[in-house]
């Protein structure tokens, strides 16, 4: 019989192999623009796996990969037309394997998305719901008669502009779409396309991935009685149209929590994986919390509230306070493939070009003053307690890219600009080596331009220089990776007033005290620091812009102490 000593040490390993993703840091790739393995300008899943030793060598835990799965493109792999295919663009299913094998190999885990709340129109479950009112898949999809004058069944806007609401002369009914009209919206009020959603998770858990990224996870299911949307509440009313409605009747459903419900019994059959949810939303962060609390639903779920403009100490604060409870569980991301890559974002004050959600409350508005660099917020983001997301290219400062009109792909940059450029200004091309043909991304001419600004940023020019973006932000990783304050720990924010943030993790001799100036001018240290914070054998990690001998905090002053006990 194993010791009462014995069993809590084997209990410690099993909750460290079952909950590897608490405290996590994750590497989100986006396929078409990491690398190209065949030489077509598009980057492939043969390209991923051929670059991920680079991957591993920055620390983290695992990766997420964005769709790869079959579909027209018209919104680049977020409007799947078959779940379990892999698009001939990006390779095969045995391309796949080979990369969750080698993923496995350098011990990374591999999260996959899963985009569930709507399909492409040539997916063959759509083709079949379309031809008649009754056919087998007749309610797989939301279908709406039009009202007398016809006009669509109420006043429900998309996402990427424009009413929710196509009419479809097979049936003479409208179906929803809350993005692009040939993405049309999935019933999740019917049994049957639950039944055939948690098939194609089960699909992929059985080929070996770690986890899923649920794309818009509160948008599953919509109220079945079509209600309309009320005005959004004076002062949280946005610049497009969807964004003055108050979604109360197309987000947040309890059918979608129900069925996350279900799918966390499913994953429950798979030890060791785990979800993550995509929320979006002006409440996000209250969906965020019911989604993850307790053991039922969501393992993490993160949201927009730091993918749009630069949040001062007391907007991070705000965004912490309530997880302090140790109920639920957040994951956090300043880039994604959606938003401005944060390198400029917070350096100029600019507000994210597309968001399925809003920004922090209380942030800072656009036109301030030129903000810290990428190398601050890489630090803040390694300070969080939850689980957190690095987007490709932030571990080497990448700013945002200006691509030139005649050059857009991105449907919702090309349908708003100039107001908006879109998403493809953080999806160009990543650079890998200094001198070679499209900064070593492929021997084609890329599918979105190399940004002359990213070239001098390339890994290979990095590498060597261990004060470079690519090598502090693997200290960083590291630093996390080794203390357990920063990876499990409890998070009590000590202040935030002004630019000035400092968090306490964990607790005891084992705790870390955190200090950031995320202001663009030094300002005095503020009274009542740990005294840890004026010992210089207390540091773990500082940036060049560390405290001052006269207790002046540098702009963008970031810095790691050993705690009192």
């Amino acid at each position: 019989m194993p010791s009462p000593r014995m069993e809590k040490a084997l209990e410690i390993v099993r909750t460290m192999n079952t909950d590897w993703w608490r405290g996590a840091t994750l590497y989100q790739i986006y396929p078409r623009s990491f690398a190209d393995a065949n030489g077509d300008g598009i980057g492939d899943l043969a390209g991923i796996t051929r670059r991920l030793p680079y991957v591993a060598s920055l620390g983290v835990d695992g990766i997420w990969i964005s769709p790869f799965f079959t579909s027209p493109m018209r919104d680049f792999g977020y409007d799947v037309s078959d779940h379990r295919g892999v698009d001939a663009r990006f390779g095969t299913l045995a391309d796949f394997d080979a990369l969750i094998a080698e993923a496995h190999r350098l011990g990374m885990k591999v999260l996959i998305d899963q985009v569930w709340s709507h399909t492409a129109a040539e997916h063959p479950w759509f083709q079949e719901s379309r031809a008649s009112r009754d056919n087998a898949k007749a309610d797989w999809y939301v279908w709406a008669d039009a009202r007398e004058d016809g006009t669509p069944p109420n006043n429900w806007l998309s996402w990427m502009g424009g009413p929710a609401w196509r009419w479809e002369p097979r049936r003479r009914q409208y179906h929803l779409h809350h993005f692009l009209p040939q993405m049309p919206d999935l019933n999740f009020h019917c049994p049957a396309v639950q039944e055939a959603v948690l098939d194609v998770a089960r699909f992929w858990l059985d080929r070996g991935v770690d986890g899923f990224r649920l794309d818009t996870a509160n948008l599953y299911a919509h109220d079945p009685l079509l209600r309309d949307n009320p005005p959004a509440r004076p002062g949280h009313r946005g610049d497009s149209p969807v964004l003055m409605q108050d979604h109360v009747h197309t987000m947040d459903q309890p059918a979608s929590l129900a069925f996350l419900q279900r799918l966390r019994k499913v994953m429950n059959t798979y030890p060791g994986r785990m979800t993550v949810g995509e929320i979006g939303g002006a409440d996000a962060l209250a969906t965020m919390r019911a989604y993850t609390r307790g053991h039922s639903a969501l393992h993490t779920a993160y949201s927009f509230a730091f993918l749009g403009v630069r949040p001062d100490a007391a907007a991070v604060a705000r965004q912490l306070a309530p997880w302090a409870d140790g109920e639920g569980w957040p994951s956090w991301a300043f880039s994604n493939h959606d938003a401005p890559r944060v390198a400029t974002r917070w350096r100029d004050g600019a507000a994210a070009s597309f968001g399925f959600g809003g920004g922090v409350d209380g942030a800072t508005s656009a036109g301030v003053d030129a903000g810290p660099g990428p190398l601050t917020w890489m630090a803040l983001l390694m300070a969080l307690r939850g689980t957190v997301f690095v987007y490709q290219g932030e571990e080497l400062g990448l700013p945002q890219s200006e691509v030139p009109f005649e050059r857009l792909q991105d449907p919702y940059g090309i349908a708003n600009w100039p107001a908006s450029p879109g998403r493809d200004g953080c999806r160009t091309p990543m650079p890998w080596v200094l001198d070679a043909p499209h900064a070593g991304f492929g021997a084609a001419e890329p599918w979105l331009p190399v940004d002359p600004a990213h070239v001098s940023r390339a890994v290979d020019r990095q590498e060597p220089d261990p004060d470079s973006m690519l090598n502090r932000t693997r200290a960083l990783i590291r630093l996390r990776q080794q203390q357990p304050a920063l990876r499990h720990g409890a998070c009590e924010v000590l202040r935030a007033q002004g630019p000035v943030l400092v968090l306490r993790r964990g607790h005891g001799l084992d705790g870390v005290i955190a200090l950031f100036n995320l202001g663009a001018d030094a300002v005095p240290a503020p009274p009542g620091l740990p005294a840890t914070v004026f010992d210089a054998t207390h540091t773990l990690w500082a940036s060049e812009a560390s405290l001052s001998a006269d207790r002046l905090l540098p702009a963008g002053a970031a810095a790691f102490y050993r705690a009192e006990a």
